[in-house]
């Protein structure tokens, strides 16, 4: 059985047809979906749909980098408070920094990603971390807040050969692996040869980064056999071998008893 660790169900893209998109992952021997919070605006139709298949979708809960803005302080308040308020909630995320699409509010970005990093120790939870042209800075706020007591995901991973082996003195940390290591321009799979698998989870980041060879369409819990397959081919190990070892990953890193 697979695990998809970081999808946006809950977003307007999926209003016509969840249903139909859960019961295809299910076919797809997809048992679990984690999903990351963005804003304030999304966390209502986050715990509508965790209510509506509370056996299929596991929520987080955090402020997305690129949602900062000046007045990110109210919304942390009202996420904090939303966190605070259920055990429902299995890490924090979606957090970060983002330089990649705007750098006005890299200071507001580091002073909220600093905040819930603190969260999480305080809650005891996992992180999703957003490191988008950040892993620098990335390094520096978890060291700041103390790696030795955080753990998570770094979601989306993309970096280049040095970066990943920065990253991996992070012990407590794993590596989100998603439809980017399909792509035919993608020096992933290269740079993943250097990267234990046991330190590797699956996720689709839906509705994005859609593996081949479905790019360019809206991406799905399902496609995360794509994605699956593609490591098998990287690790040379057979298709349920690399779903047993990253299923056992997620399990671990989450704390999920499932």
């Amino acid at each position: 059985m697979l695990i998809d660790t970081h999808a946006h169900l809950y977003v307007d893209d999926y209003n016509c047809d969840l249903s139909k998109v859960v019961q295809q992952a299910i076919d797809n021997n997809v048992s679990k979906v984690l999903l990351p919070n963005i804003d304030t605006s999304t966390i209502d139709p986050l715990k509508k749909i965790t209510k509506e298949f509370p056996d299929f979708f596991l929520p987080m809960m955090g402020l997305h980098p690129t949602s900062v803005k000046a007045d990110y302080e109210s919304q942390l308040d009202i996420i904090y408070n939303e966190l605070k308020s259920s055990d429902v909630y299995i890490a924090v995320g979606e957090i970060g920094i983002d330089l990649y699409w705007d750098t006005t509010y890299v200071k507001e970005q580091t002073e909220a990603f600093e905040a819930q990093l603190s969260w999480s120790i305080e809650k005891d939870l996992p992180v999703s971390i957003h490191s988008r042209n950040s892993y620098k800075e990335i390094m520096q706020s978890i060291r700041r807040v103390g790696e030795n007591k955080l753990r998570g995901v770094f979601h989306s991973f993309s970096g280049n050969a040095s970066d990943l082996e920065e990253l991996l003195l992070f012990k407590n940390f794993y590596f989100g692996i998603n439809g980017v290591v399909t792509f035919k321009n993608s020096s992933l799979s290269t740079i993943l040869k250097e990267c234990p698998l046991e330190r590797i989870v699956l996720e689709t980041d839906c509705p994005y980064l859609t593996p081949a060879p479905f790019r360019g369409k809206r991406n799905e819990p399902q496609y995360v056999v794509y994605i699956n397959n593609a490591l098998s081919k990287i690790y040379n190990l057979k298709p349920v071998e690399i779903a047993q070892i990253t299923k056992s990953n997620s399990l671990q890193i989450f704390d999920l008893n499932i």
